[in-house]
């Protein structure tokens, strides 16, 4: 079954997609130098599979190879990052901007 992870910035998330449809996401808020990630998601009918590793260890990569700082606020990115330390340079502190643009 392929399995594609796409960055769908018209819904501010990354999706993976299993034969073609949407078997979790990573939602987030991009903001000028950095991107808030706020929730991570996937079916039940696919959970098990590794697919919410695959999801965000994209969503990492994409954010390390456009030069955003990264804030994770959800709690699944958060462990993705503190289990794969090649990533920890990444995070940057949640801040008063930060916290109010992701409230809404």
């Amino acid at each position: 079954m392929p399995i594609e992870v796409v960055d769908n910035s018209s819904e501010s998330r990354f999706e993976i997609l299993v034969d073609g449809k949407v078997a979790g996401f990573a939602d987030y808020r991009l903001l000028p130098t950095k991107v808030v990630f706020t929730h991570t998601e996937v079916s039940p009918l696919y959970e098990g599979q590794g697919l919410a590793g695959r999801l965000v260890d994209h969503a990492l990569r994409v954010s390390a190879d456009t030069g955003l700082r990264v804030v994770p606020l959800c709690p699944y990115v958060a462990r993705y990052i503190e289990r794969h330390p090649e990533f920890a340079n990444l995070v940057d502190a949640p801040d008063r901007d930060t916290d109010r643009d992701t409230a809404n």
